[in-house]
């Protein structure tokens, strides 16, 4: 029924012009206003909507992830352009914020970080890193 259907996801935010400037200028996203809300367009053609929610809450989980090839240089580009990583109680992270879960058998390199309305983000690595 939907098999050909242009899906997309949505969130909210609590500051579109923030957004905008977080995901297109940070990230480096095509973003584009639409109505009061935000269309961010990713790589694999799909588009997520930013719309505004003036009694906004963040998103407990993660709602984009970013695969990348390198995510050492892609942790070190979002820092030096003001980004944070979050470290999360429990989970074994480096210094950069980089949980290395291919030695540990949990999955990807992964490293999490917020837009500015508090939404959780991620890099994870795409290949494989040497073990």
């Amino acid at each position: 029924m939907f098999k050909d259907s242009y899906a997309f996801s949505g969130f909210s935010t609590n500051d579109i012009a923030a957004a905008k400037d977080f995901y297109g200028n940070t990230l480096g996203l095509d973003v584009s206003d639409q109505n009061g809300m935000l269309q961010i367009k990713l790589a694999t053609g799909g588009m997520v909507l930013a719309y505004p929610k003036p009694n906004h809450e963040p998103a407990s989980f993660t709602i984009l992830n970013f695969p990348v090839d390198d995510i050492d240089t892609a942790v070190d580009a979002l820092a030096a352009k003001g980004v944070t990583f979050e470290i999360y109680e429990g989970m074994q992270q480096d210094d950069k914020g980089i949980a290395r879960g291919l030695t540990a058998n949990m999955g990807p390199d992964i490293a999490w970080f917020k837009d500015p309305a508090g939404n959780i983000l991620a890099v994870l690595q795409d290949t494989p890193t040497a073990v």
